[in-house]
């Protein structure tokens, strides 16, 4: 009789254990006292490291972007600024490439004199630096001119007298035959130019005066060679240097007669 109440009274104690778990299972725990992690979000440290990286790398990326386009800016303008300069070279190269033989004081028709140095043109008001009838002439039908032409080029002051420097002009005379003085074309090329010199080597040693235009005169022929240098005007450091190119003439005209004693001192 007392084994059968001491076990009745151990199932009683172990059924109100089973239903004080059960009654403690069901009910919600909070989140700051579960002591289990959670893993259905991004911690508070994980959000500020991401946030951190993400500006780093953003930081990274425009610092990258603006040195890229201050490069591409630069270079823009140096370009634009060598642009000018290429093409008064080139069309000076041509004129002298294609230069004709002089006249030394002939009536030659297919040739023309060949003049360095601070010059007066017929026709043109401003003192030139060169003068040369070179074989540059553009063919057209409507226009009855051949290849032949006299081509000068001079600094003149700019329209803007704000702009320092000159201007450089190449002018040019299609009608190298006409009786009256003809008329010349004034070809723009440059802007800001400080000064501009031609010299011409002999083959032996350079000149910075060059003339073909008498019977008597020392120079009787093209040139070998001639230097072009441009000083750009301003205070930019990258201005100091002047501008050098140097053109050979192949254009040479060979002849036998016998030069003039008084002229070449002999």
């Amino acid at each position: 009789m007392m084994i059968s109440s001491k076990s009745s009274r151990e199932s009683r104690v172990e059924s109100r254990k089973q239903t004080s778990s059960a009654r403690v299972s069901d009910c919600p725990r909070s989140p700051a006292l579960d002591p289990r992690p959670s893993t259905g979000a991004f911690t508070l440290v994980e959000m500020i490291l991401a946030v951190g990286v993400a500006a780093l790398v953003m930081g990274v990326v425009g610092g990258v972007f603006f040195t890229a386009l201050h490069v591409r800016e630069v270079t823009q303008a140096a370009v634009d600024q060598a642009a000018p300069v290429d093409q008064a070279l080139a069309v000076m190269r041509r004129d002298l490439q294609c230069a004709v033989t002089p006249t030394n004081g002939t009536s030659k028709i297919v040739s023309g004199d060949f003049r360095v140095g601070t010059l007066i043109s017929p026709g043109i008001s401003q003192p030139v630096e060169i003068e040369m009838f070179t074989a540059t002439g553009a063919l057209r039908d409507g226009a009855p001119w051949g290849d032949i032409q006299k081509v000068t080029y001079e600094l003149r002051d700019p329209a803007d007298r704000n702009e320092p420097g000159k201007d450089l002009y190449r002018t040019v005379t299609r009608n190298v035959l006409a009786t009256s003085l003809p008329s010349a074309d004034n070809q723009w090329l440059l802007g800001g130019v400080q000064s501009i010199a031609f010299s011409c080597f002999d083959g032996s040693q350079w000149s910075d005066t060059w003339d073909t235009t008498g019977a008597t005169s020392a120079n009787t022929n093209l040139p070998v060679a001639v230097r072009v240098r441009i000083q750009l005007a301003g205070s930019n450091p990258v201005n100091t240097a002047p501008i050098e190119m140097l053109v050979p003439i192949d254009s040479q005209s060979r002849t036998n007669a016998v030069l003039n004693p008084t002229a070449t001192g002999g």
